[in-house]
């Protein structure tokens, strides 16, 4: 994390919030929506028309069924995405999976499904893309004579280990690609299903090509619940921490998102309970509220909080220059302002004080093989 050096001034403007009853024709009942994060799913902005559910008086939208989950397959022409953000320490990662089961109503990939013609909303959560020649497109990358070795992140779009990967098992086959061929990998996951994989993680830990980030947002089941519906609950996660500390994998915790009134005030609580766990690592990120993402967190405290709505939003505002969002590098992540540097600081000084961050671990990339090209012609002898 960047240390801020100084307190800043208090200068941020004042923001009226938008409307909150804005996206209220694009609400889904509970009972529809049970177990699921999002309470909207506003068309696209991409689509040309809007669609807006509304009862004819005959009691239509009672016959809806609920969100189901759905599971669409892709064929992919290639498995690393490349990126040149100075604001992330990886320069290529690997996606197997479109869309999130977990449901977490603040991810910031919620945006992407428009690009699919679907909702950020409970389409981003339900409506599902998997890519099934992940593994066999990464070995043919891999082998390529121009492949250069770096650090491939997994799970910093979308979760690899979402509910989904217990039946396809994607993750678990780039895993077994990457140990072939001594492929240095950065997880992120809210998932305890890593531990399945433990059997192949272990072995490359001993060679110094692993790291496993888990998130931990909050250590109340109660909040876990309405925010992440999906994702391993507070108590799972530390498990998930211990389980693969034990097992010599080193673990980073991310307090990630930090949402203003909701559970910044757990920044502490979670960085202790993550290091009586085994974390060796800490990290965290403000809330981000990119496009759709900021109507669909307002109309979640509306629903979850609507006490808090417009104090969440208004520091949040005071974060981010008196905007909902500010995508600028070296910002974007830890934003500006005295509320952010006061987070930050209490995030630096909780670290040190508990032994965090005292080593950074990285990852060889001096032990990648490739297999042998083979021969274009048989030898006579």
């Amino acid at each position: 994390m960047r240390r801020a050096d100084k307190e800043p001034s208090i200068s941020a403007p004042v923001v009226a919030p938008a409307d909150p009853l804005a996206y209220a024709g694009h609400r889904i009942d509970p009972d529809r929506r049970r177990g699921r994060g999002a309470t909207i799913n506003p068309v696209g902005r991409y689509e040309a028309e809007q669609r807006v559910a509304e009862d004819d008086g005959w009691g239509s939208l009672e016959e809806l069924p609920p969100f189901s989950t759905e599971i669409a397959y892709e064929k992919a022409r290639n498995i690393i995405t490349r990126n040149d953000s100075p604001d992330i320490s990886f320069d290529r990662s690997i996606n197997p999976y479109r869309g999130c089961e977990h449901g977490c109503v603040y991810c910031f990939a919620r945006p992407s499904h428009a690009y699919l013609g679907l909702s950020p909303g409970l389409d981003f959560e339900s409506k599902l893309t998997a890519k099934p020649d992940a593994a066999a497109l990464l070995e043919k990358e891999l082998s390529s004579p121009s492949y250069q070795p770096r650090t491939i992140a997994i799970g910093t779009n979308t979760d690899a280990y979402q509910p989904i990967e217990k039946k396809l098992r994607l993750m678990r086959q780039i895993l077994e690609v990457l140990a072939k061929f001594n492929h240095p990998v950065g997880i992120v996951t809210k998932s305890a299903l890593v531990q399945r994989d433990i059997d192949i993680l272990a072995p490359m830990a001993e060679k110094g090509l692993v790291k496993v980030a888990l998130s931990v947002t909050t250590l109340d089941p109660k909040v876990a619940r309405g925010m992440e519906p999906r994702a391993a609950s507070p108590p799972k996660r530390l498990e998930t921490i211990r389980k693969l500390s034990e097992a010599g994998i080193p673990v980073t915790v991310l307090v990630a998102p930090i949402i203003p009134a909701i559970n910044e005030h757990e920044i502490e609580r979670i960085l202790d309970a993550a290091k009586a766990a085994g974390a060796q690592e800490a990290g965290y990120v403000l809330l981000r509220l990119p496009l759709e993402v900021r109507d669909i967190v307002q109309e979640w405290l509306l629903t979850h909080h609507p006490d808090k709505l417009r104090h969440v939003m208004s520091l949040i505002r005071s974060t981010r220059g008196g905007k909902d969002y500010d995508s600028q590098w070296g910002q974007r992540m830890v934003g500006s302002g005295p509320y952010a540097w006061m987070i930050g600081r209490r995030f630096e000084m909780a670290a040190e004080r508990i032994g965090f961050n005292t080593t950074r671990r990285r990852l060889r990339t001096d032990l990648f093989v490739k297999p042998e090209k083979e021969k274009a012609q048989l030898s006579l002898f």
